[in-house]
């Protein structure tokens, strides 16, 4: 085939015409077919990620062991963890960045269309082999999301594909990354320079370098997992002179920055939803800018507040508790700022604004709760207990998951030129919410009580809120069958989305909330893909 082309065309099949049927997504190089691959390849594993939870708050329901085998249990919260952090979170704003990106900074496709084919294609072969070890002899991973050694390396031989597919993960994350800082870089219309750019292109510029940072950590550490597993080594295995806190300090040095590879896309959405639906202006875009430069410069260097019970010299934990208060600021910023953007705005309620205010609102209840991890001697007595399993959840649940759906809604539209049913878009939103909170916030209360995570049976005093929490588990897990009704009426018809498909401010066109260009427009021109 000619280079000419392999260049910025829909389909790369131009000697034979373009593809049809299931081929063309097979072959397809066009950003918005990759894009809706990542989407819906997210959406199928957010319900197999769903159901391992289940599993497990069907299992604590009440005190005792009465549906699964201890060892399963711990493959449960341990795939649930993989599944959802690396099989939806990442994926899904992968698929918005493919999306999006090129249409808001004027470019025509990704800069690498070829590479960003390969890129998703190995996402799913890489959950196949991580789904499979389920099968397999001694059963899948058990050693917790984090796979601490020494206690990830007892069990079956599954335990060599599961760091196997997690290196798969890790291919397709960094070749994505560096597809999108490419793009960023060389793909923007003439004259839109970097402090232009929309705030949701900002956030994915600064997460794909965290990516590129430390996808290659977590590489390191699972394969010195793997040696000492099946090669003798002892990188972690103190009777060999090694040493198993090694691994946790590898390990959350890649965990901590990957926290917020989780949530910065997520501040880009919302600063995307929050001014259309304000109907003015991103209040202070530079600040936020320089706000998500700054989680992410010391997003490097808090990773120690994990291990705060490892036994740490006391200057090391005076250290890692001022920083991890430091990211407080910035992140603080992005909060007041999206309320003074919403402040005397002239706001509407339509379905993405109602997820955009749900996330600020209990994502601030996850940032509060973490300032509490912060803190060393707190910390000693929450660790491990279902305090920090709250903490995470409202970070990562109403943050990332959130933000992800309300960026759905809101693009759903341009995606599909058809408006979704915007009734039950709300009753969607209103029902998570409300299991989501009766899920989540019993948490605080059995873990300050003292109840520890990752267990299949617990004392009888947890009963009561445990019961309440697995109510809410099932309540939320079924009404995301709403979402996926939502979607399945506005792929398939329904009324036609107007030009302007949100009335913005002074016709603000809604792939554009930042700044007009300070000398060329008075506001910033439309752009098409």
């Amino acid at each position: 085939m000619s280079t000419a082309a392999a260049g910025h065309h829909d389909h790369d099949d131009h000697d034979h015409g373009p593809a049809k049927g299931w081929t063309r997504w097979l072959y397809t190089t066009n950003h918005k077919d990759i894009g809706t691959l990542y989407l819906l390849f997210a959406l199928v594993m957010f319900f197999i990620g769903g159901g391992m939870a289940l599993i497990i708050r069907a299992e604590l329901f009440q005190p005792g062991l009465q549906l699964v085998d201890p060892l399963f249990f711990n493959s449960m919260t341990t795939m649930h963890a993989l599944v959802m952090i690396f099989g939806v979170v990442m994926p899904a704003f992968v698929g918005l960045a493919n999306w999006m990106i090129p249409m808001m900074i004027g470019g025509p496709d990704m800069a690498l269309p070829r590479l960003n084919n390969w890129s998703f294609w190995i996402m799913p072969f890489a959950f196949l082999l991580l789904l499979s070890t389920l099968f397999m002899e001694g059963g899948g991973p058990a050693g917790g999301w984090t796979l601490y050694a020494p206690l990830s390396l007892q069990g079956g031989n599954s335990f060599a594909f599961v760091i196997f597919s997690i290196h798969f993960m890790g291919i397709s994350s960094v070749m994505g990354s560096i597809n999108i800082v490419a793009t960023i870089f060389n793909m923007r219309a003439p004259g839109m320079s970097l402090m232009q750019m929309p705030l949701f292109v900002w956030t994915w510029l600064i997460t794909a370098y965290l990516l590129i940072a430390v996808i290659p950590v977590l590489a390191g550490a699972v394969t010195m997992l793997l040696t000492d597993r099946f090669f003798g080594t002892s990188f972690f295995n103190a009777a060999g002179g090694g040493d198993p806190v090694m691994y946790q300090h590898i390990f959350w040095f890649f965990g901590h920055p990957e926290v917020y590879i989780l949530i910065l896309p997520a501040f880009g959405i919302i600063s995307s939803i929050i001014p259309t639906f304000a109907r003015k202006p991103l209040f202070g875009y530079a600040s936020m800018v320089y706000a998500t430069a700054s989680i992410a410069f010391l997003s490097f260097i808090v990773w120690a507040h994990h291990m705060f019970t490892v036994g740490m010299p006391l200057a090391g934990e005076m250290f890692f508790m001022f920083a991890t208060m430091m990211i407080s600021v910035p992140t603080g910023v992005k909060v007041f700022n999206w309320i003074a953007t919403m402040w005397r705005g002239s706001m509407t309620f339509e379905t993405p604004m109602l997820f955009a205010i749900g996330f600020l609102v209990m994502f601030t209840i996850g940032g509060l709760s973490g300032l509490m991890l912060a803190i060393t001697p707190a910390d000693i007595q929450y660790h491990d207990t279902y305090f920090v399993v709250a903490h995470f959840h409202y970070v990562l649940v109403p943050g990332a998951i959130y933000s992800i759906m309300a960026a759905t809604y809101y693009w759903m539209p341009k995606w599909t030129g058809n408006m979704y049913d915007e009734k039950w878009g709300k009753i969607h939103f209103w029902v998570s919410t409300v299991f989501l909170n009766v899920l989540f916030f019993p948490m605080h209360f059995v873990g300050l009580a003292g109840m520890p995570r990752r267990i299949p049976d617990y004392n009888l005093q947890f009963a009561d809120w445990n019961a309440v929490a697995t109510i809410g588990a099932f309540g939320f897990g079924f009404s995301q069958l709403i979402f996926v009704w939502v979607i399945y009426k506005c792929i398939k018809g329904g009324e036609k989305a107007t030009d302007e498909v949100w009335e913005g401010a002074d016709g603000l066109e809604w792939t554009v909330p930042s700044p007009a260009p300070y000398h060329t427009f008075e506001k910033p021109p439309a752009q098409y893909s």
